[in-house]
């Protein structure tokens, strides 16, 4: 019987997610956006009909807050067994907070997170934790705090997958914004809005007070019911897209460019390849290398293999040994031109095109970077007009390798010289 209705209760946007988290096509599985999208409604019933089809699986579901369980979490599970028609099936528990199989023993358990390293000491009465899901995911203190608790839990012999949903927070920096946009082949993720759920599923009250907060405040709007980051009013790239670039369009560039940050201590080489269209004013970012420690081999055939036209490399010139050792290494390579007021004049460069393009696919770091860049800010909390200058090795290399594309002038004893290269 699940099988005839499960794919009438979710949102058609959510049928990729569910059929991969069946057939355990990814470990992790994270799932953000709006107000009323029902992403909660579909990890509910994956885990639902998950524990349906192996009896030796179990769940646990955590939220912060232990207080918050029962209004959220736990109805939500109760509502996507209901669904299923296998309600009759399960016990429900408040305390311990748990729904447990009538004739398997199957269990789901609902914990606070108050304590991670309680997590040690949880199991289940049969089988193991297939299904770990986190529930508002900002509310946590990092993935620090996470691992500690998935390390505990994902020990048993069968496949398991661990669900995160959550609403994105405006700012870039959160922790939550930034951990989504590093590159793991094991996570994917999924946005999805109201929009993409039946008008007559979120009711025409619902419905009406989203379209009111769009015709009163837009910014507002966008982050509450599209689930976008919109920033705290301190994001330098207003004109960022994160999207796919295609092979179509990468063939069309004529004019690469190459730009080196070297790493110190324990901060990353960074090699971005990039191409500016000079007539729409749009700098395309598809290609990087960003490691630590990354030995002078690995970076000389990180370049060769991101290059392979063999375009000459701008780096960073306050590394004269780093450079001198990439020219031994067949390396074209020379140091950026950096006057005074340089590092103000390449982000201006970059504010002012009509877009800056990065695929996050290619780049995981890089859009990492360019979202999360932001003004610094004073001691009362208000922003400055300088640039906070943490965490961006990916943008110094953008700058370094468009440099021949942007105009540096330095004002000294009253008179401008132009230094356009």
């Amino acid at each position: 019987m699940a099988e005839v209705y499960f794919k009438d209760l979710i949102a058609p946007v959510f049928d990729p997610i569910c059929d991969d988290v069946l057939c355990f096509g990814h470990r992790h599985y994270w799932l953000k956006g709006g107000r009323g999208s029902t992403k909660s409604s579909c990890v509910s019933l994956c885990i639902a009909l998950g524990l349906a089809a192996d009896e030796t699986r179990n769940a646990v579901v955590f939220r912060k807050v232990a207080e918050t369980l029962y209004d959220s979490t736990y109805t939500q599970m109760v509502w996507a067994l209901t669904q299923l028609g296998v309600s009759s099936q399960w016990m429900l528990g408040k305390s311990p907070m748990r729904i447990t199989n009538r004739e398997t023993g199957q269990q789901i358990m609902f914990l606070g997170a108050d304590d991670p390293a309680k997590s040690k000491s949880i199991k289940p009465k049969t089988g193991y934790f297939a299904y770990v899901w986190f529930e508002e995911l900002t509310e946590f203190a990092g993935m620090d705090e996470i691992r500690t608790i998935t390390q505990s839990l994902l020990r048993g012999s069968g496949p398991s997958a661990c669900f995160y949903s959550y609403n994105p927070p405006k700012s870039a920096q959160n922790w939550v914004n930034a951990e989504v946009m590093e590159p793991n082949p094991d996570r994917l993720v999924h946005h999805s809005t109201y929009l993409d759920v039946p008008p007559t599923w979120l009711g025409n009250a619902f419905l009406a007070e989203a379209e009111r907060l769009r015709e009163t405040n837009e910014t507002a709007y966008r982050h509450n019911y599209l689930g976008e980051v919109t920033g705290t009013g301190g994001r330098v790239f207003d004109n960022l897209t994160l999207r796919e670039i295609t092979e179509l369009e990468r063939v069309t560039f004529d004019n690469p460019k190459v730009g080196l940050d070297f790493g110190f201590a324990v901060d990353p080489d960074a090699v971005i390849l990039s191409h500016y269209n000079r007539a729409l004013r749009r700098l395309y970012i598809f290609g990087e290398y960003y490691k630590t420690g990354s030995s002078f081999d690995a970076t000389a055939e990180a370049i060769r293999r991101l290059n392979p036209w063999g375009v000459p490399v701008t780096a960073d010139s306050a590394e004269p040994r780093s450079i001198y050792e990439l020219t031994q290494r067949g390396i074209r390579v020379s140091g950026a031109y950096k006057p005074p007021g340089s590092v103000e004049h390449g982000y201006r460069w970059l504010q002012d095109l009509a877009e800056i393009v990065i695929d996050p696919v290619l780049c995981p770091n890089a859009a990492r970077e360019f979202q999360a860049c932001e003004y610094e800010k004073d001691r009362a909390g208000n922003f400055r007009a300088s640039y906070r200058r943490a965490n961006d090795h990916t943008i110094d290399s953008v700058r370094y390798g468009n440099e021949d594309h942007i105009a540096y002038r330095q004002v000294t004893a009253g008179r401008r010289e132009d230094y356009g290269l």
